[in-house]
């Protein structure tokens, strides 16, 4: 992105999937991942991933210069209005696959961006995902791997949960972690502000 040419983006994530999806659209950001505990009294699925992302983005954002661009993002799963975070541990990963094999749930993710001193931005994206049907000696090989300990919905929609995946109706990198498309636009109409207001 030429808007961010000399400019310290900061991710407030851990997420090696969301660092890689900055990567492809030429955006190199600095890991420094907020601590700060999830919690939000939010009612609705969108409302809690915006809460949480931009409890992210203004952790880190709290201490950081002027001018840096800090993105903070989070993400879940929603089966039949319940939302499934990170699995606390194997079985309750089990549980939560067995709900999603042969079903359309939703994942939302919220952004939020926030160039230091200046202007925020939060926003979230829905996308629809269909899982096909499968056998509890695939869902319990899958959970073996520990690929889904450490994921929204216990699954990693770009590794070997990908073999299971139906149908998609929305944003893939939505339901990677960063909704892409819509945060590089979303990057742009922050900056395109401060350089109005300058």
């Amino acid at each position: 992105m030429k808007e961010l040419e000399g400019r310290r983006v900061v991710l407030a994530s851990a997420s090696p999937r969301r660092k890689e999806l900055l990567l492809q659209a030429g955006i190199r950001a600095e890991i420094l991942p907020s601590h700060k505990e999830e919690r939000s009294r939010a009612k609705t699925p969108a409302a809690l991933v915006k809460a949480l992302s931009a409890g992210k983005a203004e952790d880190i954002a709290a201490g950081q210069p002027e001018g840096t661009i800090v993105i903070g993002s989070d993400t879940v799963v929603v089966r039949d209005g319940e939302i499934l975070g990170k699995p606390k541990d194997a079985d309750d990963a089990v549980r939560m696959l067995k709900s999603l094999a042969g079903r359309t749930h939703h994942v939302y993710t919220g952004v939020t961006l926030i160039l230091c001193g200046e202007k925020k931005r939060t926003f979230f994206e829905k996308t629809a995902v269909s899982v096909f049907p499968m056998t509890e000696e695939e869902i319990r090989s899958y959970v073996e791997s520990g690929d889904p300990l450490d994921k929204a919905g216990a699954y990693g929609i770009q590794g070997p949960f990908g073999a299971y995946i139906r149908e998609i109706r929305g944003d893939y990198t939505c339901v990677v972690g960063l909704p892409l498309g819509r945060t590089v636009w979303e990057l742009k109409q922050l900056l395109k502000q401060e350089g109005e207001k300058a």
